[in-house]
């Protein structure tokens, strides 16, 4: 049986109904698979009854991907709000936003890049409205508690971080690599912090000193 999807904030409604449907199929069988015929047939309703709720598949899907991006934004800022330990903050924040991103398979990435162009825009869009809140107040913190560095320039880094998730999830990137979205967003996240170079080589490598400090 397939793990549970993490949980979007939904109204306990019709529409919410529809949506999470909608949702469990696309996930599970890619955007392609969800049908408005097979939507019906899973919610054991007419297809006027949801046109009256959407009036159309891509009115659904980006429903969908609205209630992803606020959901994934609400959890992350309770996290951060959190009275707990800077670590643990980072450690419970990505966990969070990895779990998101555990549901695109590579093969719904591409069904997505192929036959919906506007769906993953939209995932872009998700990123581009949430890391720099996010990320920008957990590098910000992180340095408020001396466990990152105070030199940084958190809007430049930020914008970095935000570039590079959304390279990773570049379908010609994941199949080149044969990594999950998930795998590329956790390894990418392993470099960006702990970097490639050794103790000893960040001892003996100008480059890794800070900038205030080379000559």
């Amino acid at each position: 049986m397939p793990d549970p999807l993490p949980p979007i904030d939904l109204d306990d409604g019709p529409a919410g109904r529809i949506l999470a449907t909608a949702r469990e199929i696309m996930l599970r069988e890619t955007y392609s698979g969800l049908t408005m015929d097979g939507l019906a047939f899973a919610l054991g309703m007419s297809k006027k009854t949801i046109y009256q709720h959407f009036p159309s598949k891509q009115a659904i899907v980006s429903a969908i991907m609205a209630a992803t991006g606020d959901t994934v934004r609400r959890r992350v800022m309770e996290l951060l709000a959190a009275p707990t330990p800077y670590a643990d903050k980072l450690e419970a924040v990505f966990r969070v936003i990895a779990s998101y991103f555990a549901t695109m398979s590579p093969a719904f990435v591409h069904d997505v890049e192929r036959h919906a162009p506007h769906v993953f825009a939209e995932i872009n869009a998700i990123k581009e409205r949430n890391i720099p809140l996010v990320f920008g107040r957990l590098l910000a913190m992180g340095v408020e508690e001396g466990m990152v560095r105070a030199d940084i320039d958190v809007a430049f880094l930020t914008e970095y971080w935000l570039q590079m998730v959304k390279a990773v999830h570049e379908p010609a990137l994941l199949t080149r690599t044969g990594t999950t979205p998930r795998e590329a967003f956790e390894k990418a996240l392993d470099l960006f912090f702990c970097g490639l170079l050794t103790p000893e080589g960040r001892a003996r490598t100008r480059w890794a000193a800070p900038a205030s400090e080379r000559g």
